[in-house]
């Protein structure tokens, strides 16, 4: 994809004082305070504006006292653990601000943004669209899907003329994934973007800091100015800063794009910056804190899909993989040479790291599986492999470039992986893919030039499609493949030394995925509870206190606001409860499932009065399992009874159970609905519907979780209906005395 660029010049921008700019951009004011007397340490040029006397006079004295107006409210707000609401406004020299404070070099920074007037999105349309996006998601089973939603999504929030979600690989270059425009500025979608045109100090402050804003690529640096008798930094850290100025280059890339006004909001997915929605203006353009504020929770909404669809593909390429590698140590356990066992099951080796060829090199033979080079080629490969192995382990997706002797092999071996399995001769177990030749193609050619003259760093000019063809590379190897591939080669190493530490191995794995898993639900407790309360919290303050004032259509707005929330919350409590049923510890006990129903529908009994329901429920056999877990199977099944029969004038719901050979199998069958069988498929996997949202609420998770609990106890689930004539679900548990 290009080489990287090395030309110290080239690379001056990666080390431009970026988070010390030392100017702030001119549609509000800065100053950096002493704390507890809030003395004037440093403020911007034009802070004399929101003053009562001139600037160079103000410096070193305390702020409260000479603001034009509200000083007793700011220093209420500096004083405050918790400083100031986002939505705060705050009214000073007949200009409204919102004010805005966070620490910095041992400094209150408190900064006024001027509040945008005018603006053609107010905050309920602006949550109608982000609720109307919540549950578009819910429906998208890819990142592009995503994308393409969460870009409409944000022009239609913010106004803005080209909107893009732009992701980002392996190596920082970025690909624009979605796009939604009016036509004004060119498209951009599909296009790739190298890792330059955003240095790493910048992707980090993106991490940091989530939204960020140019109202204008022409505006008027403001420098900040030091108070003589203060002590303060030289270059204050702005990484915080809403306000911070940017740097010339970026300007004039923007310039370049033919692109006024841009804002930015970071998608960032377990810690790490994914990608960027990017908003483009042709004009200038500034987006009010409630447009910004909106579009920061389409970034954690669209993060937190993206997180959960990386981490169950994750976690079921894993557990395939783990299949695949206990059947290779089973083979290699009654073979009575072990490396018999691992290739005479070839296609399994092959499975292992989704490998077209595999070899297995010893000191006295080479064992060929697959469509693998032929076997000087691949001594060749093991006696360089002495200098590149790290750990026992080697992998790429572009051989050529460490090996260019490998180049005559590259239609079979463009992408290797590998392992030693001896610390005494060069024997390794081998995989290769073949060369799988692409067009990419860049927004412009992916470099930056030199002024002739004066040898200053400029921005390209050009971003019109430039297409580069990749040869000599294979598809990536994946993070499951390489943690199965380095777990084979532990077993290897293992067997050969006489240890029995197999299943530690695969203990292990388990453990990583776990802990990518309460990884994925502290990060959604964490960082999605606390914005649903605060919009639920602020939504109804807005309602006591100015409730009286809204006309119908208003209230019905905020009344909105407030039931997507709390929708929204049952979402996330959903998706922790997914997560947490396969890491929870068993308490398995004799339960009588006669009691669990009978809890269940007293549950249930809000929901059910007022209707008219017949319960056909007969005496349940007990079972061994866990009552917790099994009374959510029951709830989940018997609440869709409910839920999708509520149409009919008379209800019937049917619970019974039989034995059947080896198991117990349980029924919930209702009068409802129904669906068709050509998407049962579908059913039981997370975040899918078979009726739309409208019709009746859910998050798509509750049959996923009954799976889950239901195999969780050995057992196993399915379904049986017809459109409009109900639906019937089983959930078999191995009889106890099976066990």
């Amino acid at each position: 994809m290009g080489e990287p660029l090395t030309d110290p010049m080239l690379d001056s921008c990666a080390v431009e004082p970026i988070r010390t700019p030392g100017s702030i951009q001119p549609h509000g004011v800065l100053f950096a305070l002493t704390p507890g007397d809030w003395r004037i340490a440093q403020a911007s040029a034009n802070a004399g504006r929101v003053l009562t006397c001139p600037l160079d006079e103000a410096l070193g004295r305390a702020l409260p006292d000479l603001l034009a107006d509200a000083g007793g409210e700011i220093a209420s707000g500096l004083a405050s653990a918790d400083g100031f609401a986002a939505s705060r406004v705050v009214r000073v020299a007949g200009v409204d601000y919102h004010p805005v404070l966070h620490q910095a070099d041992g400094l209150a920074v408190l900064e006024f943004e001027e509040a945008a007037h005018g603006a053609n999105v107010r905050l309920e349309a602006a949550y109608s669209d982000v609720r109307k996006l919540a549950q578009d998601l819910q429906d998208c089973a890819d990142s592009d899907a995503i994308a393409q939603r969460v870009a409409d999504a944000v022009r239609r929030v913010t106004g803005f003329d080209r909107a893009l979600v732009y992701r980002f690989d392996a190596q920082w270059s970025g690909e624009v994934l979605g796009e939604s425009s009016n036509g004004v500025l060119p498209s951009y979608l599909g296009l790739r973007f190298p890792a330059s045109d955003i240095p790493a100090q910048a992707r980090e402050l993106y991490r940091l800091n989530r939204v960020r804003q140019i109202p204008s690529a022409n505006y008027e640096p403001q420098p900040l100015l030091r108070a003589p008798d203060v002590d303060s930094p030289a270059s204050l850290d702005l990484s915080y800063s809403v306000l911070r100025s940017v740097s010339p280059v970026h300007l004039e890339y923007m310039r370049n794009m033919g692109t006024a006004a841009s804002m930015s909001i970071s998608i960032v997915v377990n810690g790490r910056l994914w990608g960027l929605i990017s908003c483009h203006s042709a004009e200038s353009r500034r987006a009010p804190q409630p447009v910004r504020a909106a579009c920061d929770f389409i970034g954690q909404l669209a993060a937190m899909r993206l997180a959960g669809l990386s981490l169950y593909a994750e976690a079921a390429e894993r557990v395939r993989l783990q299949a695949v590698h206990a059947r290779l140590l089973t083979n290699m356990a009654v073979s009575h040479q072990f490396l018999d066992g691992l290739v005479q099951d070839g296609e399994r080796l092959l499975a292992l790291a989704g490998a077209t060829g595999a070899a297995v090199v010893s000191e006295f033979d080479v064992r060929l599986v697959g469509d693998a080079p032929d076997e000087d080629a691949i001594r060749m490969v093991a006696d360089k492999l002495a200098d590149l192995v790290e750990d026992g382990f080697y992998a790429t997706d572009s051989l050529v470039r460490d090996m260019p002797e490998a180049a005559a092999i590259t239609d079979k071996a463009s992408g290797l992986a590998a392992i030693s399995i001896s610390q005494i001769h060069p024997s390794y177990v081998m995989w290769f893919r073949p060369e799988v030749v692409r067009t990419v193609t860049w927004a412009g050619e992916p470099v930056k030039s030199r002024e002739p003259v004066t040898g200053r760093l400029s921005p390209r000019t050009s971003f019109a499609a430039w297409k580069e063809t990749v040869s000599q590379t294979a598809t990536p190897w994946s993070r499951p493949e390489i943690d199965a591939v380095r777990g084979l080669r532990t077993a290897l190493i293992d067997i050969v030394l006489r240890k029995a530490e197999q299943m530690a191995e695969i203990s292990g794995e388990l453990e990583k995925s776990n802990k990518e898993l309460e990884a994925f639900s502290y990060s959604v407790s964490h960082d999605l509870r606390a914005p649903f309360r605060h919009i639920v919290g602020y939504a109804e303050l807005l309602r006591e206190r100015d409730g009286d004032k809204f006309d119908d259509k208003a209230s019905h707005y905020l009344e909105t606001i407030i039931q997507s929330a709390f929708s929204a919350g049952r979402l996330v409590d959903d998706l922790l409860s997914f997560s947490q049923a396969g890491r929870v510890t068993l308490h398995p006990v004799r339960v009588d499932m006669n009691k669990l129903v009978e809890e269940v529908r007293r549950l249930l009994m809000p929901e059910t009065e007022g209707k008219s329901i017949d319960w056909r429920v007969d005496k349940l056999p007990p079972t061994l399992g866990d009552p917790s877990l099994l009374r959510q199977v029951w709830q989940n099944l018997i609440s869709n009874a409910v839920k999708y029969s509520a149409k009919r004038e008379r209800i019937v719901i049917e619970i019974r159970a039989e034995r059947r050979g080896r198991e117990t199998v349980y029924l919930v069958r209702d009068n409802g609905v129904g669906f068709d069988m050509a998407y049962v498929g579908k059913l039981f996997g997370v975040f899918q519907r078979l009726h739309r949202a409208e019709e009746f609420e859910g998050t798509g998770i509750g049959l996923a979780n009954v799976r889950r609990m239901v195999e969780r106890h050995g057992g196993r689930v399915w379904a049986e209906s017809a459109l409009d004539q109900g639906a019937a679900f089983f959930f078999a548990l191995p009889n106890s005395e099976g066990r």
